[in-house]
C-alpha cells in the first residue's frame, strides 16, 4: 500500500483572541486558553498502488486536511499515516509558488523541492511550457497570473516530474473547459502508467471519471468508503435531501401547502434572477429518473422528466410552459416549451394549478454541471408576454458515460469502412 491511514485525527487549537496564544506560550501551555478543533477524527484507509481515490464532501468536512497530511505539510495529532513515493501535489491555489519569481523559475524551484537537478528539470522543462500554453507569461512573475494560469502551470509541473502519487485538490474547477479536459485526459494517462492519484472534487461527474474509490467524509469522519458509483449515490440523495428540508424550512407560506397533489413540484432550489409580469408563476420544478425519483445526478444516454408547476394569478388565455438548458459557462445550450412539442393547452384560470412532464432522452453529454430554468408565458412561439422566468432554478450534474466525449457531446455514430459496416467491436 502507498497510502495507509491508520486512526488518523488532527486538530487545530482555536484561540478566541491572540492575548491567549501568548499566555499559553508565556506559561508553556501550563495554562490552557484555546479549545481544540477537530478537522479529522479515526481515519482509516488503504490505497493501492496505481489506484485512483477520490475524497468528497462538504466545505468543512475535512477533505483538504487530509490531502495535506498525505503531501506531508501537516502531521496528525493522533494515529498514523504512511505514504510510500513521491508526491506531487496540487492544494491551494498557487501553493508552493513564489508570486514574485518568474514562471521559469518557479518551475525549477519546484522541481528542486522534489530533488530534481537543474540538468534533469531542463530535460523537462519544454515539455511543461507546451503543456501550460501560458506564452510568454513564463517570463513573467507570477502575481501577474490569472488564475486560470497559475493552474495551468502548477499542473504542467506536477504530471511531468515523474509523480508517483498525485494530489489533486479542485484545482481544475479554476481551469476552462478546454484545459480541463486534457487535464482529465492527462489523469487517466497516469492511472494507466501506475501513478497512484487522490482527488477532492465537488463535480461528481469528474469524480466519477476519475474514482474506482470514493471516501466521503462528514464533519471530519468517514460516512463512506465504496466504489464511487455507490458512494456518489449516497451523497447526491443526501445532498438533495438536505436541500429540499431546507427549501420547505424557507420558502413562502403560499408556495407549499398540505393540500397540494403529489404531483405538484413545490419547490425552486435556486434563483439567480427573475423577470416577468407576475400574471402566473413557476411554483416548482424537479429533475427526476426513470423511475420517477428526484435526482441529482443525470447519467449520459438515459431519460429524465424535468417537472415544472405553474399556477395562474390571473387568467392566462395561451399558457406557453418551457424550460431552458444551460451549462456551466452559461451558455444556452437547449431549451423546448409546449408549444414547440406541439402541445397548445387550454386556458388556464385565476388560482389554476398546472403541471407539465417533459420526458427527454439524454445524448451523452460531457461531464459537468447543467442548470435549468423554468418559464411560462402567455402567447405563441413569436409573439408572447413572459408572466415568470427564473434563471438557472436547479443544477444538476452529468455523469460520465461508457467513452470519452470530445466538445460538447457525442453524436450517435455509425461506421463504414471501405463501404462495409465497421464491427460493432470496433465501435
Amino acid at each position: 500500500m502507498v497510502v495507509n491511514f491508520h486512526q488518523v485525527a488532527k486538530s487545530y487549537a482555536i484561540y478566541e483572541k491572540p492575548a491567549q496564544r501568548l499566555v499559553e506560550l508565556a506559561t508553556f501551555n501550563r495554562l490552557t486558553r484555546h479549545r481544540d478543533f477537530w478537522a479529522l477524527r479515526d481515519i482509516s484507509f488503504e490505497i493501492p498502488r496505481g489506484e485512483s481515490f477520490c475524497v468528497i464532501g462538504e466545505n468543512g468536512s475535512g477533505k483538504s486536511t487530509l490531502l495535506q497530511i498525505v503531501a506531508g505539510i501537516l502531521h496528525p495529532t493522533s494515529g498514523n499515516a504512511q505514504v510510500q513515493g513521491r508526491v506531487a501535489a496540487l492544494l491551494e491555489l498557487g501553493s508552493g509558488f513564489n508570486p514574485e519569481f518568474t514562471g521559469r523559475d518557479n518551475v525549477y524551484l519546484n522541481g528542486a523541492i522534489l530533488g530534481f537537478s537543474s540538468s534533469r528539470m531542463d530535460s523537462v522543462y519544454q515539455r511543461i511550457i507546451e503543456f501550460a500554453e501560458i506564452g510568454d507569461f513564463i517570463h513573467q512573475p507570477v502575481k501577474t497570473y490569472s488564475s486560470g494560469m497559475v493552474v495551468r502551470l502548477a499542473f504542467a509541473v506536477a504530471i511531468h516530474v515523474d509523480p508517483e502519487i498525485l494530489l489533486v485538490d479542485e484545482a481544475l474547477a479554476v481551469g476552462d473547459i478546454y484545459f480541463r479536459q486534457r487535464c482529465l485526459r492527462k489523469v487517466h494517462e497516469l492511472r494507466t502508467r501506475g501513478v497512484t492519484i487522490i482527488f477532492v472534487s465537488h463535480s461528481m461527474g469528474d469524480v466519477k471519471a476519475i474514482g474506482k474509490r470514493t471516501l466521503w467524509l462528514e464533519q471530519g469522519r468517514i460516512r463512506a468508503l465504496d466504489t464511487t458509483d455507490r458512494v456518489v449515490a449516497r451523497y447526491l440523495a443526501a445532498m438533495t435531501e438536505k436541500d429540499t428540508h431546507y427549501a420547505e424550512e424557507h420558502s413562502e407560506p403560499n408556495e407549499l401547502t398540505t393540500t397540494t397533489p403529489h404531483a405538484l413540484a413545490t419547490t425552486i432550489p435556486n434563483i439567480d434572477h427573475r423577470h416577468g409580469d407576475g400574471r402566473a408563476s413557476v411554483i416548482g420544478i424537479a429533475i427526476l429518473d426513470a423511475d420517477g425519483n428526484p435526482t441529482a445526478l443525470m447519467e449520459p444516454a438515459s431519460r429524465i422528466t424535468v417537472r415544472i408547476s405553474v399556477r395562474a394569478e390571473q387568467a392566462i388565455p395561451r399558457p406557453n410552459v418551457g424550460f431552458m438548458l444551460r451549462n456551466h459557462l452559461g451558455l444556452d445550450f437547449a431549451g423546448t416549451n409546449t408549444l414547440r412539442e406541439g402541445h397548445a393547452m387550454p386556458p388556464m384560470a385565476p388560482g389554476e394549478l398546472r403541471t407539465i412532464d417533459f420526458h427527454l432522452d439524454l445524448p451523452q453529454l460531457y461531464p459537468g454541471a447543467f442548470s435549468f430554468s423554468p418559464a411560462i408565458a402567455d402567447g405563441n412561439l413569436t409573439h408572447y408576454q413572459m408572466c415568470d422566468w427564473i434563471d438557472n432554478a436547479i443544477t444538476l450534474q452529468m455523469g460520465h458515460g461508457t467513452g470519452q466525449v470530445y466538445g460538447y457531446l457525442h453524436l450517435p455514430c455509425r461506421l463504414e469502412i471501405n463501404g462495409q459496416p465497421a464491427p460493432e467491436t470496433m465501435a
